[in-house]
């Protein structure tokens, strides 16, 4: 393989290929969602759990890479708990600080208990960062194998913190460096049984294609941005390795801003009816561009299955954080 001027891997006619495929159907989704709506107004909201398991279990069972699908195995049950664990400690902190802040007089304690707020946020990104990878992978499987997460969460929350503080007062300069030290981390200590995941892009890679995405988004009302999103999308992933394969990404601006527009318009004009096809063309969009290249003995992979507490996936839903699997995006 030959690396183009940003080392993405463009082509490798003579490499093994491993494709991934999604089969599913926004009708059948629609199906599940319709019962999980029911259920869940039916339950007063217990049923949420079941719900979301329910999903995670049919795209994870349409997804199929080398001739084999995925495999989910969460419960309800276990978000259930989870969920109520997270909703304690959401509570508890960040409630009790807020009632803090309406009961204390004068603006300065007011605006101080307001910063402690903010900071506490910043802490519980990484912490539900972390918390949701590892339970995610955990319940994910290929060929009867355990995908698992080994990070810790004080060295994630070191680089998010530092990152996000570099980013602020860099004004936005060192946000390539930061996404690219957030993604080493996550996808380095990603595992597939025993074998581990590997990520060797540098910030210093995309820094200027960044600035003059942020000169180009200026003059084309924002638009660009698709087209570098889909270049940092195809860096990520032609830096992205398992064993002695690399993964490959043909991701390119225009098809992406036709599938952010043709979803835009689906949910709107459908009132949001059309979101189970909305996840359906994602999935089948991302899966469609993405393969792995090069030769990796599956068979001499072992069962590494790691244990894994449901309380950060609670927690990012509380946050509204989006925690992907091994998506560069």
């Amino acid at each position: 393989m030959s690396p183009d001027s940003l080392g993405v891997y463009l082509e490798a006619p003579s490499q093994e290929v491993r494709r991934v495929a999604f089969s599913g159907s926004g009708g059948t989704l629609f199906g599940i969602q319709i019962v999980n709506v029911l259920l869940t107004i039916i339950t007063l909201g217990i049923y949420y759990f079941w719900g979301k398991t329910r999903v995670r279990a049919y795209t994870h069972s349409e997804m199929e890479f080398d001739g084999d699908r995925f495999a989910y195995h969460g419960t309800g049950k276990e978000l259930l708990v989870g969920g109520l664990k997270a909703f304690g400690l959401f509570v508890v902190i960040v409630g009790g600080l807020g009632l803090l802040q309406f009961l204390t007089p004068g603006e300065a304690p007011k605006i101080a208990i307001g910063l402690l707020i903010y900071a506490v946020g910043l802490v519980l990104v990484p912490i539900a960062t972390v918390g949701s990878r590892k339970y995610r992978l955990s319940r994910a499987s290929w060929r009867g194998i355990r995908f698992s997460f080994r990070g810790q969460t004080g060295e994630y929350m070191r680089i998010f913190i530092g990152g996000a503080v570099l980013t602020f007062v860099t004004l936005g300069l060192y946000y390539p460096f930061f996404y690219n030290n957030m993604w080493k981390y996550l996808i380095g200590n990603s595992y597939f049984g025993t074998k581990r995941f590997a990520f060797d892009g540098s910030g210093s890679d995309l820094f200027g294609r960044y600035l003059l995405a942020i000169v180009l988004s200026i003059f084309t009302l924002g638009l660009y941005w698709f087209w570098f999103s889909a270049e940092r999308n195809r860096y990520y992933w032609s830096h992205t390795a398992f064993e002695s394969a690399r993964f490959r990404s043909t991701v390119r601006g225009g098809p992406l801003f036709r599938l952010t527009l043709g979803n835009v318009l689906l949910a709107v004009f459908t009132l949001g009816l059309a979101v189970p096809w909305v996840v359906v063309r994602n999935l089948r969009f991302v899966c469609t561009n993405v393969m792995l290249e090069g030769p990796v003995d599956f068979a001499a992979i072992q069962q590494d299955a790691q244990a894994a507490s449901p309380v950060g996936e609670s927690l990012a839903d509380f946050l509204g954080l989006d925690i992907v699997g091994l998506v560069p995006s």
